[in-house]
């Protein structure tokens, strides 16, 4: 834990490079508060605390009355999904309540008064995640009219929609609390999250990722929208490349998708089902068009014409060396957000980094290669020298600070310091996941036997992913070589 004295050396470590980067680095909407970093230190418990979970992370308690919770695959005899699990009602999701116990000076027991409680609308959520024994869920706060309920919780700011995050694929349990933090300390914005330990019905679920969801609203969030529906104005959205929505009106059809630049499907995600029109969604998919035809236009780099009066540059910038870094090969391909906020400029939002550092489920391509150089919008803006010189600039100085060895290494080894005994609890009850007959990567000896093995493996690949970056981070140029066609065209104008 992070309270021990072998943990003391390293945590000033990470605080001296925390204050130094702090000064270099703009600041995420609201202070990044890192948890393994800016928790108050616990006094012990006196009492004796066998036969109830006793820890120093929150606790999250759901209770459904009994009933299960929505969302989990059903297969037929060949294990091919058919569908998923509804509601008795034939809803995807039901109603229950959540307690969060969460002490600021002592311990967390699941009998203590909670901090907070509400009732929910719950389900399982994710994609390949929904096939694993210890699910996800999205979590969406509501009062007793149903109504979004925004509340502060684990010291986040206030928001009504929540992903819990239940590490399984990833036994280091740390990949998306590890970039999404760090992306919150180079990025304007970037989830926030906490870990916990969870309870459903009273059994122990294990470790938890409580994370702030990217969406928008009055409601609670850190992304600054305006969306007017009476009037039907907008000064900002956010769009999702992935699969799309199972809400027709909320799946568009910008350029990208009219001209094939893209098989995956862009959905709106803010403004949300309930401020969205038929006219709404179709301003945002044209305005959006024209914001895509700026890139793949033959004057993409123009600076009059070109896609540097639409985007943030810098947030462009910084979210390609975060998933290049990190090896994110889902980045680009699924989950990949974008929005347009007060300021009219579209950036970046990270999310979901499960399978990052050599944790594909797929034969990995190693250490070597760029990942977002054939990604939508990166793919054509990469053409761009000034980008490409840009990387390589912000690469070679984040090296010396934020993405250094020595901070990333501290950053992880006093992260697991700081998860102490609750690592224990969580492999208790999910230990049968590093054994052969769970095995998730292929080939199956990239599959880790232990989580001491786990962690290794995640150290190891970030170490050969970082030393081929700083060897072959020039050789990004390539993607940006002048084009001969293009030079005579000019030369003739």
């Amino acid at each position: 834990m992070k309270y021990k004295l072998t943990g003391i050396i390293a945590t000033a470590l990470v605080l001296v490079g925390i204050i130094v980067i702090s000064f270099m680095m703009p600041t995420d909407n609201g202070k990044r508060y890192i948890e393994h970093i800016d928790t108050e230190e616990k006094t012990p418990c006196a009492g004796d605390c066998s036969g109830i979970l006793c820890t120093h992370l929150p606790i999250v308690k759901i209770d459904t009355q009994g009933s299960e919770i929505p969302g989990k695959a059903i297969y037929n005899h060949e294990k091919q999904v058919m569908e998923y699990t509804l509601a008795e009602d034939g809803s995807t999701t039901i109603k229950a309540k959540v307690s969060i116990v969460d002490n600021e000076k002592v311990n967390n027991h699941a009998n203590d008064t909670a901090k907070v409680e509400s009732l929910v609308n719950i389900r399982v959520r994710g994609n390949s995640s929904r096939h694993f024994d210890k699910p996800n869920y999205d979590v969406e706060f509501v009062n007793e009219a149903g109504l979004n309920n925004s509340l502060e919780i684990m010291g986040m700011d206030a928001h009504h929609e929540w992903a819990l995050h239940g590490p399984f694929l990833d036994k280091t349990l740390i990949r998306n609390y590890m970039w999404y933090n760090i992306s919150g300390q180079l990025m304007e914005y970037a989830p926030n999250v906490r870990f916990c330990e969870v309870m459903v019905n009273g059994e122990y679920r294990g470790v938890y990722l409580m994370c702030e969801t990217i969406s928008a609203g009055k409601d609670g969030s850190r992304i600054t929208l305006s969306i007017d529906k009476k009037d039907n104005t907008f000064t900002g959205y956010i769009l999702r490349h992935d699969r799309g929505s199972n809400n027709d009106i909320k799946n568009i059809e910008p350029f990208s998708i009219y001209t094939f630049r893209t098989d995956k499907i862009i959905n709106i995600v803010s403004p949300g089902a309930q401020n969205l029109t038929e006219t709404l969604a179709r301003e945002i998919s044209l305005e959006f068009s024209h914001f895509e035809k700026a890139i793949y236009s033959y004057d993409f780099d123009d600076l009059v014409y070109g896609y540097d009066g639409t985007v943030d540059v810098d947030n462009f910038v910084d979210y390609f060396i975060i998933n290049e870094v990190s090896l994110n090969r889902d980045a680009g391909l699924y989950s990949t957000y974008i929005y347009k906020d007060t300021d009219g400029k579209f950036k970046m939002c990270v999310w979901d980094f499960n399978n990052a550092l050599d944790n594909y489920e797929e034969t990995p391509n190693g250490a070597e290669g760029f990942v977002l150089q054939e990604s939508i919008w990166f793919n054509r803006i990469i053409q761009d020298e000034d980008f490409t010189e840009k990387i390589i600039e912000r690469y070679r100085y984040l090296r010396k600070n934020v993405l250094s060895d020595e901070y990333l290494e501290s950053f992880i080894d006093e992260t697991i310091l700081y998860l102490g005994d609750a690592v224990d609890r969580n492999f208790e009850k999910w230990g049968y996941s590093f054994n052969k007959t769970s095995d998730k990567l292929f080939p199956a000896w990239r599959n880790p036997r232990s989580y001491s093995e786990a962690v290794e493996d995640m150290k190891e690949s970030l170490k050969n992913r970082l030393k081929w970056l700083d060897e072959n981070i020039e050789s990004i140029k390539q993607y940006s070589a002048a084009s001969k066609t293009r030079e005579s065209h000019e030369t003739h104008e």
